[in-house]
């Protein structure tokens, strides 16, 4: 039982990291909502000022501890990849928490969703979800839940998306 059990975990993990970041949904699929958001700096971040870039929102909340160990990641690429586009929204929670959590986890172009409207606006069921959308505003893939290969996967969507 217990080695059916290792062989299902490594089944896991083995798709999590290296199959399920490179499925994309076919370009032209599923058109990107016209979602507008506030970011922490009062600045408006809309998904269309994207287009001519890839994108990568990437929803989370301040209670969710797999975001908490992703998160930095993310912003670790972001960093090193300045060329694509990285908003980190935090979904469901006043201001001043999502302040303090992008403080702490040094995140840049935060973005807010008191409402939670991303839920239903890009179906996210769970934290962290990153939403990939290609240069013409549609989205080509969605992952859900933590990632430890997560800049793998960024780097492998940007360009394949990209060219």
């Amino acid at each position: 039982m217990w080695d059916v059990l290792a062989a299902l975990v490594i089944g896991f993990a083995a798709w999590k990291i290296f199959i399920a970041p490179r499925s994309f949904e076919p370009a032209g699929t599923h058109p990107a909502p016209a979602a507008i958001y506030q970011r922490l700096d009062g600045d408006a971040f809309r998904i269309a000022d994207a287009r001519g870039r890839v994108l990568f929102v990437d929803f989370y909340a301040s209670w969710c501890e797999p975001c908490k160990l992703e998160l930095p990641l993310v912003e670790a690429w972001s960093r090193a990849h300045p060329d694509a586009a990285v908003v980190p929204v935090d979904v469901g929670e006043e201001r001043s928490i999502a302040a303090a959590f992008a403080r702490r986890y040094r995140l840049q172009n935060v973005a807010l969703d008191p409402s939670g409207s991303a839920r239903p606006l890009f179906a996210v069921e769970g934290f962290p979800t990153i939403v990939v959308i290609d240069r013409n505003g549609f989205i080509r893939a969605k992952w859900e839940g933590l990632n430890p290969a997560i800049g793998l996967a960024m780097s492998n969507a940007d360009g394949r998306l990209r060219n």
